[in-house]
């Protein structure tokens, strides 16, 4: 007993000794709070989080509202709310509707945006793949917000593409000339079970019971289901391949017609057949293998972005399932000027978007476009020596290029697209977590990448004001 007495006098008077050396602030978990009147009031007043819906405020959402109709059942959430919150989860990297329900309990952004209301993961789900289309185009809306704030010069844009990430593995891909074997075996393996359920006809009732006995077994089910996947695969193959050769014999039509040719068609469109490497993915049929820039096979988009070099807000933004990017230079253009309705004075794109038809578009649009014929490394860049002497008169595309690009000029204004375009990827892909797309199918994976860069641009437009608040 004394010594409990002693240990309690000597852990008091340890106590009272570190009191008097350092005062703590009090610290009572139980005890009642009174929080802010206004949920604004929980994070400072320079957050990401009110100026995001200062912005979502002057937004025209009226595509969405637009889809309400009638007054039966409980009333739905307030749209605006539900864009703030998908725009908040971008920024926080979360892109899983599971992961921001748990976000409007657990981050105080969320609760502040959402107004302390919680909608289950269905419900964020749901309103998403409704309105996929209409959060794609708030992409417009963040340019010319950002156009209007003097942002968007159009001195110089880069364009360029980057990989990313289809929500199916690329293990669930099979080329066509593996279908057609997959497709004759398992046609064979079928006819075998079939004849050998007509030879156990006699002992059907033993094996099934008091059931109809017409049930299909499982190994004949499965393959069932597999042929029949397969078949649907093989035939969307076949398809893509007669609306490829349809497209090219159009655009060998236009061309012949423009240089005062005609133009036979050699073969019958509706004879067409994919090649037997062509693929098709299972998961996500709309997906493709790409090498993507670390040098590996991925299955997914071609994710295409055109930045403003000075200012980084993205002009324009599209996706499709074509690895070469040859033909997305002049759709990106057409795009910038239609949504900022000026035409850029210069551009600059790697090598992968050259191509003569793409300098012949330049040169019509009065663009000047820097873009290196073949690939060209950094360093080299910077070591090769600019070439002297007279411009042959015989001077092809590639050499008057290759000419522009080694001058100190060329290589300054080249340069802007290693300091634009590539942080903006960076950024998306590291910052914003974009890596991997959730949803299935190129429109819906096209509206995520556009919604995505709608929310760099917002991000953007927010620290340039923050910028010059601090210089006010």
């Amino acid at each position: 007993m004394k010594i409990n007495q002693n240990s309690k006098r000597n852990f008091n008077r340890m106590q009272n000794y570190i009191s008097m050396e350092k005062k703590f602030k009090e610290y009572q978990p139980n005890q009642l709070m009174l929080l802010p009147p206004c949920i604004s009031d929980w994070l400072p007043e320079d957050h990401p989080v009110h100026y995001i819906s200062e912005v979502v405020e002057d937004l025209d959402l009226s595509a969405i509202y637009q889809n309400y109709r009638g007054r039966r059942g409980q009333p739905p959430y307030e749209p605006k709310m539900m864009v703030k919150i998908f725009i908040y989860g971008v920024v926080k990297g979360i892109f899983s509707s599971r992961k921001i329900e748990k976000a409007l309990y657990e981050d105080v952004g969320f609760r502040i945006l959402s107004a302390n209301q919680q909608p289950d993961h269905w419900t964020i789900s749901e309103f998403r793949r409704r309105h996929h289309k209409t959060l794609g185009e708030l992409l417009v809306q963040t340019i010319k917000m950002s156009d209007k704030a003097g942002l968007v010069k159009l001195e110089h844009i880069s364009v360029d593409g980057t990989k990313i990430k289809a929500n199916a593995s690329k293990h669930s891909a099979m080329s066509y000339g593996y279908m057609k074997k997959e497709e004759k075996r398992l046609k064979e393996e079928i006819e075998s079970i079939l004849e050998r359920m007509e030879e156990i006809d006699v002992e059907e009732d033993k094996k099934y019971g008091n059931r109809r006995g017409d049930e299909l077994p499982p190994e004949l089910a499965t393959r069932q289901k597999r042929l029949a996947a397969i078949k649907k695969a093989k035939k969307e193959l076949e398809e893509e391949a007669k609306e490829k050769l349809r497209k090219k014999q159009a655009e060998r039509q236009e061309k012949a017609k423009k240089e005062g040719k005609k133009y036979k068609p050699r073969k019958n469109i509706e004879q067409a057949l994919p090649k037997d490497k062509d693929q098709r993915n299972f998961t996500d049929p709309e997906s493709r293998i790409m090498l993507n820039s670390e040098k590996a096979f991925i299955q997914g988009y071609n994710a295409q972005a055109t930045v403003d070099a000075e200012s980084q807000i993205i002009v324009a933004a599209d996706l499709t399932n074509e690895a070469n990017d040859k033909r997305q230079l002049v759709p990106q253009i057409e795009q910038v000027i239609q949504n900022t309705g000026r035409t850029p004075k210069e551009m600059s794109a790697d090598t992968g978007y050259y191509s003569n038809d793409n300098l012949e578009y330049l040169r019509k649009r009065k663009i000047e476009g820097f873009i290196p014929p073949e690939k060209v490394t950094h360093n080299q860049w910077r070591t090769q020596n600019a070439i002297r002497g007279r411009i042959p008169k015989n001077a092809s595309k590639d050499y008057l290029m290759r000419r522009k690009l080694r001058t100190k000029r060329g290589r300054e204004r080249y340069k802007l697209r290693q300091t634009s375009i590539e942080p903006t990827y960076g950024y998306i892909k590291e910052e914003l977590g974009l890596r991997q797309f959730l949803l299935r199918g190129q429109d819906k994976v096209r509206s995520i990448w556009r919604f995505t860069c709608a929310v760099h641009n917002i991000l953007k437009l927010y620290r340039a004001e923050m910028r010059f608040a601090k210089a006010v």
